[in-house]
């Protein structure tokens, strides 16, 4: 049985990411092996940029942007997973979280989560949360 605070982490995570499935999409657009050689040389402009037109088209402008860092799992006879650490931040709230793209898939997990009012917790957080991915689409 999970633990209320693991429930709360995987409420969240499935909020954010159902708010970025399209910028996850066009994420995956780019070919793997240009994310390869960006964040093996720490080109992490060219990766801000990438995350920034991708989000521009779903999101306001500023929501969400590269944290510079990342990664990739590349094994022989794996496919590759992208791991690119982001940030959202709207209405108040500053997520800190990775996005994993494989050919077929992304997983969101946040890292770190803060709200202007800190005696906001729980289900109030995640409703939160949610109102502030909605209101940072655009129209």
């Amino acid at each position: 049985m999970l633990d209320i605070k693991k429930r709360t982490t995987m409420a969240r995570e499935r909020v954010l990411a159902d708010g970025i499935k399209e910028i996850a999409a066009e994420l995956r657009l780019v070919e793997v092996v240009d994310y390869i050689a960006f964040l093996r040389l720490e080109r992490f402009g060219n990766l801000a940029d990438i995350v920034t037109s991708s989000a521009e088209l779903y999101f306001k402008p500023g929501v969400l942007r590269f944290a510079n860092s990342g990664d990739v799992r590349l094994t022989w006879g794996s496919v590759p997973i992208v791991i690119l650490g982001l940030e959202f931040r709207h209405m108040g709230l500053d997520v800190r979280f990775h996005l994993e793209l494989g050919a077929s898939i992304a997983a969101v997990d946040i890292t770190y989560m803060t709200f202007d009012d800190p005696e906001l917790s729980g289900d109030a957080a995640t409703v939160r949360l949610r109102d502030a991915v909605a209101d940072a689409h655009l129209a």
